[in-house]
């Protein structure tokens, strides 16, 4: 098992190379699918479960891509732009997630945009109490 890893990443750094790429020794390992998952380019690679219990190997957006896009949607809700109208929010906001699920619409994908619409529904009925001084959390506004 040794000498094929060194191979694999002998060979790998070689193709690299002559890519005109460079490979970050501290970031580069290698990964045993199925049984492992890594982190590449925002997604989550590996073996997932389907509905009926079958493994396959596939993507699925990680988690530090979805934390960071609540991060950002956490910021664009702050109580900094409550000067801004609701209109402007909500242009600013739709276009992120344009974005975001643009780019992240590989794999089963449908549970992770319900999380983040719940996410972002939450934080803009925040936003807009705050900004007309209202009590609460807006729901049944």
């Amino acid at each position: 098992m040794l000498g094929w890893s060194i191979t694999a990443m002998a060979r790998m750094v070689e193709l690299i190379t002559r890519l005109g790429l460079q490979v970050n020794e501290r970031k580069t390992r290698l990964v045993e699918i199925p049984r492992e998952r890594f982190d590449f380019l925002g997604y989550t690679l590996g073996r997932f479960y389907g509905k009926d219990g079958k493994g396959y190997i596939g993507t699925r957006p990680s988690r530090a891509a979805v934390l960071s896009l609540k991060r950002r949607i956490h910021d664009m809700t702050s109580r900094r732009w409550s000067s801004q109208t609701a209109e402007s929010r909500v242009r600013e906001l739709n276009k992120l997630l344009r974005g975001w699920t643009g780019y992240f619409d590989q794999g089963p994908v449908a549970r992770t945009y319900r999380v983040v619409e719940r996410y972002t529904e939450r934080r803009l009925r925040r936003w807009l109490m705050r900004k007309h001084k209202q009590r609460g959390a807006g729901y049944r506004q």
